[in-house]
């Protein structure tokens, strides 16, 4: 096959009266082929087909059988094709798959990517649409494992969107999520979008749950499910997790604090998300000049769902919560106990893994870096410091110390080769009593 440039130099070559066998000789190729494309047989770029191909018998069994099963492994179906005769290799076979396009489109297992999708209207106050996103590899001091969970609330109209780190995607840390998320946008919208998430709908069905009924109910709001595999519905939130992930997570250093992390969040929330151009309704400005066009309506106080969280307490007794540190018994230190908060309280209980509340304090500012004490549990501290402690100095590691008289009665005891030593000083012989009571294991 001859190429759009040597096409092109043996017609110029044969204008300029050269023979064939010469421009054959120049260009590399036979003269045979020279001579078809010369004589207009052959076109440039267009490669002479081999007659029949043997993939060709087989072209109905296989577009029949991706019909009936459209996810059909190439191999698979390579296996059936062999068995009905097909001998040519298997890089053969699946090229001859994609020429012809014999695999069917299949929408339910296609991304949303690549389809085609409408504008949808937001009126202002209209949506917030809510998401989960997992960060991989948080640092390792925060103790979260393989991701860290950011909650994420946008907007829908001006696209202005707040995040919330949290420990757990229960139902409480979804709430408490939801609650500081809507008051950091500013309000509440009429509607709350979320995709399939357990806290919130059953997933099969898309049914609110009952539990989560009662939030929306206290906030009065409405609840929209989105439908399966419809990401482009809540594409603000999803351009939101993108940008948090990206643009904040990506940079976040290895020793920040979940307190830190959460207040720089917050500050890349306002200094870049607010200040983005956006174009809408016709008029271009920025996030947070749309966003106080919102009409949103203040939150009521937060609904009192149950966090209950698991921690583990330091040597002063002390348990971490929320970017502070609370005092339990001394004697429960080095335990693990659960913390449990109802949220709006300004209480908060530490109790043991089988309910018992141990500790009752009042709750400092989120990330205050305060240590909360009660006084009782400072002056049990104290004295179980003191009682632990010793004046006598510490053994020497490498000092010589070999068996003492007991050790070694109590070797020879287990050898049974030694006299035992009575309470009183006396040393008894014990094969006395061996000879004596030979003979009496019999009754008379």
């Amino acid at each position: 096959m001859l190429t759009q440039e040597d096409d092109v130099d043996a017609h110029a070559l044969r204008k300029r009266g050269w023979s064939i066998s010469a421009i054959a000789r120049h260009l590399g190729h036979d003269r045979k082929t020279i001579r078809a494309y010369l004589n207009g047989e052959r076109s440039a770029g267009v490669r002479v087909g081999a007659g029949v191909s043997p993939f060709d018998p087989f072209v109905d069994y296989c577009r029949e059988r991706l019909v009936e099963d459209p996810h059909l492994w190439s191999m698979t179906l390579f296996d059936e094709v062999v068995v009905l005769g097909f001998v040519q290799s298997y890089p053969t076979f699946t090229r001859q798959l994609r020429l012809r396009s014999l695999r069917p489109h299949c929408e339910r297992c296609h991304a949303a990517k690549g389809r085609p999708v409408a504008i949808i209207d937001h009126p202002a106050g209209d949506e917030t649409q809510w998401d989960w996103v997992d960060l991989p590899d948080p640092p390792t001091a925060w103790g979260w494992g393989a991701n860290a969970s950011l909650f994420v609330g946008a907007l829908a109209h001006s696209g202005r969107w707040r995040g919330r780190l949290a420990e757990s995607k229960d139902q409480a840390h979804t709430i408490d999520a939801l609650d500081q998320i809507t008051r950091a946008l500013g309000g509440l919208t009429r509607v709350w979008r979320f995709d399939r998430m357990a806290t919130v709908c059953h997933p099969g069905t898309g049914r609110v749950t009952a539990s989560f009924a009662g939030v929306a109910k206290h906030y009065a709001v409405s609840v929209a499910i989105c439908p399966p595999r419809r990401g482009n519905r809540k594409g603000v939130v999803e351009k939101a997790n993108d940008t948090a992930a990206q643009r904040w997570w990506r940079t976040l250093p290895d020793d920040i604090s979940i307190e830190a992390a959460q207040a720089s969040l917050d500050r890349f929330c306002v200094r870049v998300g607010d200040a983005r151009k956006r174009v809408v309704d016709g008029q271009r400005a920025t996030v947070a000049a749309h966003a106080s066009g919102e009409r949103l309506t203040l939150p009521p106080a937060a609904f009192p769902a149950t966090l209950t969280v698991e921690r583990k307490v330091s040597a002063q007794a002390l348990v971490a919560f929320r970017g502070n540190r609370y005092s339990t018994p001394p004697e429960l230190a080095h335990t693990t106990v659960n913390v449990v908060w109802r949220l709006g309280s300004p209480l908060a209980d530490i109790a043991t893994p089988s309910g018992i509340v141990v500790a009752r304090h009042v709750l400092a500012p989120d990330g205050a870096g305060a240590t909360v004490r009660d006084h009782g549990h400072v002056a049990a501290l104290d004295l179980a410091a003191m009682n632990a402690s010793t004046s006598l100095a510490p053994h020497r590691r490498k000092q010589r110390i070999p068996p003492g008289p007991t050790a070694l009665a109590a070797a020879a005891v287990l050898t049974g080769t030694a006299t035992k030593n009575c309470a009183d000083g006396t040393v008894v012989d014990l094969s006395a009593y061996a000879k004596a009571a030979n003979g009496r294991n019999t009754l008379t």
